[in-house]
């Protein structure tokens, strides 16, 4: 991949200007999105225009060039403001990353330009039914046909597939090949021969809709990416991106949850006296905040050696699995705050925390992540 060429500075004050974006545009929307479940690709004309779409991307291929800890950072605002946004947003990345780790330079091309300036929209196809937490066991077969193939099978909660202009699907060229088995195609709806459900309604991150996908469909040898059977590869190194990406998500939830408890502490008075200067109260404050330092340090010290090119899988599965959980404390104890105006819905409270519930289940799960780290820590 290319390294980004973006100064600190100018890095900054994108990250600044997201900010800005996310608190001005996304979140006076984001309580509507998740009332009607309206798809939060509604923003994706502003998105585009802020350059968004392509922030994990290089300028050769038509990105920004934002340095890993500066995307983190980005992530994290856009999140705080509208998770259901930085939900679309991030599947759309796992789609290009997988094109700009896996893909030749005329595939770079083709597709990676339009979709950093927003003019598509990409889905990530590796979840199936039976094949969550281990994609090994997926049965979505591509079986040589002419000049292309015969992509047959079924992928599950793919984000952004109902809408999406290209779908990186996963499938099987070697179905006795188990992992090495697995190969990556580049797949166009509209050529056909695939179909989406209706939207799952799900708990949170209601505006960021996930599909069933059904494939029986011909693609040309030309959309495969890299060779046969290493796809698995490519899927696990955009794997790490992402759950760096969940991390940051987190955290951005995490940070808008303590904003508010923050607030409430000051105004809320008990006995005549703010709560705030309750000594239980504060202890629970002072937790909150520590758990998000700590959180926000560990996806850091990942995202440094991305920028680095360094391997940071472990690093990621570290601060998705950490920030994961601590977004669920977090959430809970600023519903807590609040009391019983926490748990209606005229306040944010209560959908922080279930938009934040999903970041210990996707990406892999928090139970995943840890034989991660433990297989790491063991060689």
């Amino acid at each position: 991949m290319n390294a980004p060429t973006m100064t600190s500075e100018d890095a900054a004050a994108l990250v600044e200007a997201v900010r800005d974006f996310s608190r001005n545009v996304l979140a006076p929307a984001a309580a509507a999105i998740d009332r009607t479940g309206r798809s939060a690709t509604m923003h994706l004309p502003r998105l585009a225009q802020m350059g968004i779409m392509g922030l994990n991307l290089p300028e050769s291929c038509g990105g920004i060039g934002l340095p890993a800890t500066a995307l983190f950072e980005a992530v994290a605002a856009i999140a705080g403001a509208c998770g259901s946004t930085a939900s679309m947003v991030t599947a759309h990345w796992l789609a290009t990353d997988s094109i700009l780790i896996g893909g030749s330079p005329e595939q770079q091309q083709r597709y990676l330009p339009d979709a950093a300036a927003g003019k598509t929209l990409g889905a990530f196809g590796l979840t199936e039914p039976g094949a969550g937490s281990n994609p090994a066991d997926m049965t979505t077969r591509a079986v040589r046909e002419g000049d292309g193939y015969r992509i047959t099978g079924t992928k599950h909660f793919i984000s952004n597939a109902g809408e999406a202009d290209f779908i990186v699907v996963y499938a099987k060229t070697d179905m006795a090949a188990g992992a090495r088995g697995i190969s990556a195609f580049i797949v166009e709806p509209k050529a056909g021969g695939v179909r989406c459900s209706p939207p799952e309604p799900t708990m949170g991150l209601r505006g960021g809709h996930v599909f069933e996908v059904s494939l029986d469909c011909f693609v040309p040898a030309e959309n495969r990416l890299g060779e046969e059977g290493k796809g698995f590869r490519t899927a696990l190194k955009v794997l790490d991106a992402g759950r760096l990406e969940i991390a940051a998500c987190a955290v951005g939830i995490a940070e808008a949850a303590l904003a508010a408890a923050l607030d409430w502490a000051k105004e809320r008075k008990v006995g005549g006296e703010p709560i705030a200067h309750f000594q239980g109260l504060q202890w629970m404050l002072a937790d909150m905040a520590t758990d998000i330092a700590a959180a926000r340090q560990l996806g850091l010290a990942a995202a440094r050696k991305r920028e680095q090119g360094e391997r940071f899988s472990m690093e990621a599965s570290m601060a998705k699995l950490f920030a994961s959980e601590m977004a669920g404390r977090v959430t809970d104890k600023a519903l807590q705050i609040h009391g019983g105006y926490g748990f209606t819905t005229a306040l944010p409270l209560e959908r922080y925390v279930r938009d934040c519930r999903i970041f210990r289940i996707y990406e892999g799960s928090s139970e995943i992540q840890r034989n991660i780290i433990a297989r790491h820590l063991l060689g």
